[in-house]
């Protein structure tokens, strides 16, 4: 295991104990709205402190990107992707479904290690760039599920935005029909990890940002998965849409998005 993956992996453990010990305990005066229907608590905030410090005490030159602001500019050309909190209002709600995402990708863009880490349950998810994927230590696999009739999808819902709804929904109704049901756990990082380890056969969203899938995509693409943008397009820091799937289920999704959001 290389040195980068053993500090995301302390980074992630690290914050992982700061939400546990506010887990159900959260006060109205440590939730703040960043703008309509997004919100930010002190737990963020405090995990995101403790992440950058464990990152630039061990990589001070390299860069990073987190969701609630914090940055540093370091010459190596590598940049942390940091996700504190991923699933902010289902914590706000006490709802057992968040994570903590941390990947590290080169000035290329290459994903070269990250974890999904889901404090609740104690499973850590891990990746590094043709190193395979894992759950606790042991290797996971995307699905091999090749049947509609038995395929359970996740999916992210509009909450904010609303031009592109009914492409959403024209879509997932199809999605509907073609598969034996469809999930929507509100943690994108945690879709995509259980799309890599199989509990889940695809995830689409639209309207994502680095922070979370970064780790996600890296997950699914060294477990055996496909991942792209709604155009079938491999770099997928280009755009704001993610398809995540098995040999069956991603061209499935890929041909659905096509047709509704069309490029």
């Amino acid at each position: 295991m290389s040195k980068e993956l053993q500090t995301a992996i302390h980074a992630a453990k690290t914050a992982g104990n700061i939400t546990l010990r506010k887990f159900g305990e959260l006060s109205q005066s440590e939730i703040r709205s960043k703008e309509s229907k997004d919100f930010v608590t002190e737990v963020d905030q405090a995990c995101e402190a403790a992440i950058s410090a464990v990152i630039l005490e061990a990589f001070p030159h390299d860069s990073l990107l987190c969701e609630e602001g914090t940055t540093a500019k370091g010459g190596s050309g590598r940049t942390w992707i940091v996700d504190p909190l991923d699933g902010t209002l289902n914590f706000i709600h006490s709802f057992p479904v968040f994570s903590i995402s941390i990947a590290l990708c080169n000035k290329d863009g290459e994903l070269l290690c990250g974890v999904v880490y889901q404090p609740l349950l104690d499973e850590l998810f891990s990746a590094e760039k043709n190193k395979g994927a894992f759950l606790n230590g042991k290797p996971i696999h995307v699905s091999l599920r090749s049947d509609p009739e038995s395929y359970l999808i996740a999916t992210g819902m509009p909450f904010k935005e609303y031009h592109y709804i009914e492409s959403y929904f024209g879509m997932l109704a199809e999605v509907i029909r073609d598969s034996a049901g469809v999930r929507r756990a509100g943690s994108a990082a945690i879709d995509l990890a259980y799309t890599a380890c199989g509990r889940f056969d695809a995830f689409w969203e639209y309207k994502l940002f680095p922070w979370d899938f970064a780790a996600g995509v890296l997950l699914v693409r060294e477990a055996g998965g496909t991942v792209t943008d709604f155009e079938g397009n491999g770099n997928i820091f280009n755009k704001q849409s993610i398809i995540a799937g098995n040999h069956a289920t991603h061209p499935l999704l890929l041909e659905k998005a096509l047709k509704h959001f069309k490029p």
